[in-house]
Formats: structure tokens, sequence, C-alpha cells
């Protein structure tokens, strides 16, 4: 099942656990991820039997072979900067943005500027979102801009640079975006912008993951108040066994989770909905 944790993620896990009931005889169950978040394990635990755990490196840690270059940009001059960003590197290259607007925004703009792009996210129809993977498959288009219905599953080994235009809400989406590039035994470049309006828990998370990849803190991220200091180890690195349980994120512990108080406030909203439908009026 492809990107069942995304299924699971988005609510269908009783739907996956009905689709493996069907099994009868034994079988092997492969579950590939570059994060693996707490809900994921739990799931995992309980749908396999004896599962073993095989980790090439830490769970939600970037790939190696990628190049991460964060940059303050501020919010109205990110479209503008697309376009010497897009000099770093021949196509193909990938554009993420969190917003669906966004995404239309960016795409007429580069037409404008003469681009070779293309868009997918979620209020294309199908056929639309097939031209747009086709076209860029066949090199036909240099530029495939998308929002995070692309940042998993997308497997073009060709791909040079990854730019995201904005920082996604949770910190292992920027792991499975930039996971684009760099595959392979290739490298890759991945280009983010930041700024005053990104989440200030991811900004700290991106922090510890440029930190355990060596790579080139900007300035601006030492700025923000960091409670996980007092976790350092001597050497000044930041001790790993003591990130999130929840989500796997370094600057955060799980009090502090954004994913998980996302999902609590969705099971709240539920709950509510549930006990009215409930009532008679």
């Amino acid at each position: 099942m492809d990107e069942a944790d995304r299924m699971i993620d988005v609510g269908f896990e009783e739907e996956v656990r009905n689709i493996m009931s069907y099994f009868k005889y034994q079988r092997q169950t492969v579950l590939f991820s570059a994060t693996m978040p707490k809900k994921i394990q739990d799931f995992a635990r309980s749908a396999l039997v004896r599962p073993i755990v095989v980790n090439v490196s830490r769970a939600g840690a970037a790939n190696m072979d990628i190049i991460q270059e964060v940059e303050y940009v501020k919010p109205e001059m990110r479209i503008v900067y697309l376009l010497e960003c897009l000099q770093k590197t021949p196509p193909p290259v990938v554009i993420f943005a969190e917003n669906k607007s966004d995404v239309d925004d960016i795409l007429e703009y580069l037409l404008l500027k003469g681009v070779e792009a293309v868009a997918i996210h979620g209020s294309k129809d199908q056929e639309e979102r097939e031209y747009a993977m086709r076209s860029y498959r066949e090199g036909k288009k240099d530029v495939l801009i998308a929002t995070d219905v692309a940042s998993k599953g997308l497997d073009f080994p060709e791909i040079k640079h990854v730019i995201n235009f904005d920082l996604p809400k949770e910190i292992e989406n920027y792991t499975h975006r930039i996971g684009r590039t760099g595959r392979a035994g290739k490298t890759g470049v991945a280009t983010t912008f930041i700024n005053m309006n990104s989440s200030e828990q991811v900004l700290l998370d991106l922090k510890h993951i440029l930190f355990e990849a060596k790579q080139r803190v900007p300035p601006v991220l030492y700025t923000i108040s960091d409670p996980t200091d007092k976790y350092r180890l001597a050497d000044g690195t930041l001790d790993t066994s003591v990130g999130c349980a929840y989500c796997g994120g370094l600057g955060h512990r799980i009090l502090d989770c954004p994913k998980l108080a996302q999902e609590q406030r969705a099971q709240q909203v539920a709950q509510q909905r549930e006990s009215g439908a409930g009532d008679d009026y």
C-alpha cells in the first residue's frame, strides 16, 4: 500500500486494518519511510507479528547527500527571489508551497517569465495531474510546483534542486520534501525560505536538522530561544535520544509537539460533533 502512513495520518487507519484483515496466509510486510512518528510506530506494532525495525540512520534525519541552504527572505520578496534560486542548478527543479493559492501564483509568475513549469495540488483534476507529471517526467517541463501532495511518492532520481517556498507545518514534511533530491547516491540542493511568519517550533526543529547534517545554520535561527539547549552534550551537539517522542522532531519535546496538539484539537472537534449529533432539539 503506497503511502500507507499518509492514509493513516489523515484518518484511514480503520480501512487500512480492514484491508490487512483479508490476508489469510503467511506474508511479509515491509514498511519504508524517511520518518517514523509515534502514531505509525504504534500501528506497526499492533498490525505486524514480531516486527523488526531496521534504521539506516535516525528516523527523520535528512539525507547527507543533500546540501541544505536556508535563507531569510521577506514574504513579499519570495516569488521574485525564485528566479535567482532557479539559477543555482540545471533542471529539473521542484518548488514546494504550503497553500494551493501560492502554487497557482508561482506557476503564473514563472510562465510570465518564460520558465517551462507545471503545477499539481489537491484542486487539480486527475487529467491535469497526469499531464503535469508526464510532461515533467519526460523533460518537457523544467519546474514542478506542488503542495505537499507531491512530497511523498515522487521518485525522479534526476531532480537537482528542491525549493521550499515556505516551511511546512510539521518538520517531518520538510524531511520528505527535500528527500525528492539527492536520491540513488546522487547529490542535490535544497533551498528553504524562512521569515518571521514561519512557525517558531518548526524553525527550531529545522535548526537541529541542520546541526545534525553538518550544514550551515543561518544566524536568524540562533536568535530563537531554544529550550533544548540544556540537553546538549559536552561537545555541544544535541542528544538526539531526547527528541520529541511523538513526531521525532529535535527542537521540541512532546509537551510542545505541534503535530500532537493539532491531532488532539481534531479529536476534540470530532467528539463535540458526535455529542452534538445525539442531542434532541
